[in-house]
Parts: C-alpha cells; structure tokens; sequence
C-alpha cells in the first residue's frame, strides 16, 4: 500500500504558503513555513487510508541551508542549525523526527513507523521555528523498506482555443485581454493565485517606463486599465492592496472569449514539427492536467520556459547578469521586540551592508530607507534558472543576517519587527527567446530607426552588478548591487521582430524573455513597457487570424495593416 499526500492539498494551510516557484519535474510546488522567525500556524488535512496497519512515515523535504554546512565553505556565509524544522502531527500526535533538519536537497525524509488503526486520519504540519520550513509531499507505504511512488495525474482533454498565453505578468494579461477583445478564443495560464507578476501584491515591485507615445498614441492604453491607484515604493506602506490583485482578475474574466487558468503551471509542451500544438498544464492545488490545445501561442514566462521548452533558440548570459531581489521592510510596533539570534543565515555582525551606520554605498540615506529595497539582490553568477531556488534562500539568509546583526549586535530599532518579505522572487533576467532581430544596446543609444517599430522604451539601459562597497567576504555570492545607466534620446521604437520565435513557427512572446542582448534588456524590462509588448502581440496575432498567417508573416506581408492596428489600440472592453 502507497499514499502519498501533495503538501498543497492540504484543506486548510494554516500560516503556511504554497510556493510554485520552484516545482520540481513532477509539477508539484511545495509548503513553506514563512513566518518571518514567527511559528505558523498548523496546516491540517484528513486523509483516508486504504487498509489498516503498519506504515512507513516518509516527509519530502529539505536543509534548506544545508549548502552552506560544507567543508570549504567561507566563514561569513557558514550556516550551522538548521532554521526549517518542522513537525508532522499524525491525529494530533508528534513523530518524534524533527524535518528539515537533514540534507540540502529535496529528498525523502524517514520519520519512523506508524500504526493506523482508523480508515480517517488526521494531518497537520507543525511549524516550530517560522524560518521557512519546507513541506512537499507526506507519504505512507505498508512496504518499510522502500519510499513512496508518485505518480502523474492523466492528461485531460482542455479543448481547443485560438491563442493560449502562458504566463499572467502585466506582459501576459494584456496580450491576453487584447487578443480577447478583438474577437479571438484566448486561455490565459498562470501559475499563482494572482496576476501581475512582479507588480502583484506577492512581489511588490512598481511598475516602470512610459507609455503612449505618438505616432502609436494608443498603445498603453490597456496598461492603465492595469495601473493600481495609488503607488508605494519601499517600506512598510508598500502594502498588498495596494497593487489591486482583484481587478487585474476582474478585468480577465470580464472578457467573454478569455479563459483564465489561474493557479495553473503549463510543464509540458506537444509539438507538430517546429509549430507547438498544445500546452499540458497542471493545477497547483489538486494535481489535475489538462492539454489546451491552440493555433498560436505567447511565451509571457519571463523565463523564456514555454520557448525552451518547444525547442525554440535563446540566448543566456550565464555569469554577470542580472539577479534576483526579495522585496521586504520592517514596521515600527511601538513596543520592544526581540529576535532570536540566527547562526544560520549570512555572518554579518562585522560586515557593512545598506541600512546599517554610514554603510550606504551609492543609497541616498543611512537606516530604514535602505533596508529591503531593489539593490537587496543576488544570483549574478548563478543559473537563474536550475540555481532560482538557491538564490531566493541567499536572500532570505541576507535578510535574516541583516536583521539579526542590526537586533542584536547593534541593538538598533529596539520597538521594530520584520514586516513583510516576498517569498517569491523577483527575476530580471534569465533566457531570451531569439527572433528575427535580437535587439542591442549600441541600436538602442544610437535611436535606430526600424520599419517595424512597435513598442516605446523610455527607461535607461539599466543594468545592474554587484556592489564593491558590500564584497568582502562574499566574493561571487554578492547580496547588494548597484545599477549602472546609459542613457538615450526617449522614446525607443522596439521592432516587432523581436516579439516572435525566428524557430518555432507560432510563437509569440512579451515581457523580458523577448529578443534582445544582455544589454538591451536593460532598457525594455519594466513592466509598463513590457505590457505594451503584449498589447501589440495581441493586436497581431488577430491579424494573424484573419490573413490565417504566422507571426513571421506580419512583418513581411502585412505591415501596413499592422500599423493602423497600431494606431488604433487594443479595443475597449465589450460587454
């Protein structure tokens, strides 16, 4: 006999938090115990066992600062303890094993035998320390000697749509809605709760750029319809209402030829040659997958995933790019706080970082204004993709190791408490699909001029690097950067061309996985300008309907359609 029970279709999570960030190849995201050095709260279930008897208890987890224990490791970056332990409560009993507490990778944890007795049991996931606590997957087996088997749900029959756009960031929403409104049947894939990506209240990251600029005055348009109401940058007034989750939902489902498969993680792609037929995507909370197949498809990742994954060309820059940021801030509560000291995050109660003295490097001020910002960054050397895990736990232990220094070496911000920190990343660069242009900063500063300018860019070509102030002792696993800008003549006209595969016949892509240098991303990553890519992929893929062409083909024989399109904007919303 096997059970195995997906963590995240636990009925109640408690103070526990799904993280679909990281799903590893069985699709599966995984528990975390994000309490900020505060236990959460119990996640429970019931289950039903097949057949009494004794079972095998078996947890899927990890050390997750297990790295950082080996031999060799630098001393400012040695972690000892192990901060994600947590308890399983079987009909509200303890097992005496304490998980996360062994091995850095994700792995089967042995908790011991169990005798079940009662077709109904009762589950919980017991938090003892609220430092980040990772649960997977809790399985059982009458064979003692051998770990559970997971297995795949079958694949389901999704249907058929026009245009399926996998990923829901700003990009990802307005080639949807945009697509919707001009009359096409659009499924839009997400694979968290919300929309918005990087601007949601998950993240926490402001939009930037500028829109709507002649001679295509209407493009942008649609990103205001997304553009929350009021705007916080930094600290603790950088609240989650404040990015308006709902009415970017709202406003998708609002959209009669629209589908929104929100909570859903497309991890496998059917081809047809160098055209993809389908999408199979699996829902985060119950396992179920479905196969959506489409005519044209947009890859609005960021990752570049729905690319890689069809076989289309891409470029990455594996060292020195961009990295990684966790948003977080601190609240004053008016009384005095206390927090435990944390052996296992970076060593930092003889090192400078922003927010501490006089140590600002290029910050304006000293103290909380440069506590969690954008330059709290990390990952540069390291795979943003396969290494997206590692660096996330870098800024956490960062994070952790900052506030314990300023606590309790410095006994600073005697009243203050961790607020708020985004267990989700946000990414600036990981792989870049190749179109027919691939997009460079020298074209970019010298305002080339192209027949098939599309899109506006505005922001500098801002890149950013590790900040030398902030080095010593973590060379090559910097956690603070600095941005670097060179500036041009605004606004950039972007070509179209760099907004399809030149090698997988139907696909599209917006936001920062489009075709551009290392270098040009720095001046087309913000989201409102990101947004505009997918509104103009929206409005050609409705001529790619109507001529029944592909992408490539607007370029070559439609242009001149495509350019009242252009000057017309994405609809408004029909009822």
């Amino acid at each position: 006999m096997n059970l195995v029970v997906e963590a995240e279709s636990f009925r109640n999570l408690g103070g526990w938090v799904i993280d679909q960030q990281f799903m590893d190849q069985m699709g599966s995201p995984f528990l975390l115990a994000h309490g900020l050095g505060k236990p959460v709260a119990d996640a429970t279930t019931t289950v039903r066992f097949p057949a009494p008897g004794t079972d095998r208890v078996w947890v899927r987890t990890r050390d997750w600062v297990g790295e950082w224990k080996q031999p060799g490791t630098p001393p400012a970056q040695r972690a000892e303890g192990s901060p994600g332990a947590f308890q399983l409560l079987i009909n509200g009993q303890p097992l005496a094993t304490a998980f996360g507490t062994e091995g850095a990778a994700w792995h089967w944890q042995d908790g011991g035998t169990v005798e079940i007795t009662n077709p109904e049991v009762a589950l919980a996931l017991h938090d003892l320390t609220g430092f980040e606590g990772c649960c997977d997957a809790i399985g059982f087996s009458q064979d003692l000697n051998a770990e559970p088997v997971r297995q795949l749900a079958p694949v389901e029959d999704g249907g058929a749509v026009d245009f399926v756009v996998v990923g829901g960031g700003i990009a990802g929403v307005c080639a949807a809605v945009a697509a919707a409104r001009e009359g096409l049947r659009v499924a839009l894939v997400q694979d968290r709760p919300v929309l918005g990506g990087n601007n949601s209240s998950e993240v926490r990251v402001w939009l930037g750029g500028e829109t709507r600029f002649a001679p295509y005055a209407n493009i942008g348009n649609l990103v205001a319809e997304l553009e929350p109401t009021r705007h916080a940058h930094d600290g603790p007034g950088n609240t989650g209402d404040l990015y308006e989750d709902d009415k970017r939902i709202a406003l998708c489902r609002a959209e009669k030829n629209l589908t929104l498969f929100l909570g859903w993680r497309m991890n496998a792609v059917e081809m047809a040659g160098q055209t993809i037929r389908g999408v199979i995507m699996q829902e985060i909370t119950t396992g179920r997958r479905l196969l959506i197949t489409g005519r044209w498809f947009a890859d609005c990742t960021g990752d570049g995933e729905l690319g890689y994954r069809a076989g289309a060309e891409f470029d990455l820059t594996a060292q020195q790019h961009m990295g990684m940021t966790n948003m977080w801030n601190v609240r004053d509560t008016g009384r005095p706080t206390i927090f435990p000291r944390c052996p296992w995050a970076l060593r930092l109660d003889d090192q400078p970082f922003p927010g501490r003295g006089d140590f600002c490097g290029q910050f304006a001020k000293p103290g909380l204004s440069s506590l969690g910002g954008w330059f709290w960054e990390s990952g540069f050397d390291r795979d943003p993709i396969a290494d997206a895990e590692r660096t996330r736990d870098w800024n956490f232990r960062a994070m952790y190791g900052a506030w314990d220094a300023l606590k309790n070496a410095d006994h600073a911000y005697a009243t203050y408490e961790l607020n708020f920190a985004a267990y989700i990343a946000s990414k600036r660069e990981s792989q870049r699909l190749l179109g027919d242009v691939v997009l460079t900063r020298e074209a970019v500063l010298a305002g080339q001029s192209f027949p098939d300018a599309c899109f506006p860019c505005t922001w500098t070509v801002d890149l950013h690097y590790p900040e030398p102030a902030f080095q010593n002792g973590f060379e090559g696993e910097e956690f603070i950067s600095v941005s670097k800008h060179d500036h041009y003549d605004k606004p950039f006209w972007a070509p179209y061309r760099c907004l399809y595969s030149r090698n997988i016949a139907n696909l599209f892509m917006a936001g920062r996985d489009i075709s551009v240098t290392h270098e040009a991303l720095g001046a087309v990553r913000v989201m409102r300008t990101t947004g505009m890519m997918g509104e103009v992929i929206g409005l050609a893929v409705a001529l790619c309907r109507q001529h029944n062409s592909m992408p490539r083909d607007i370029y070559a024989r439609h242009l001149d359609a495509f350019r009242q399109q252009l000057q017309r904007g994405v609809k408004p919303h029909s009822p």
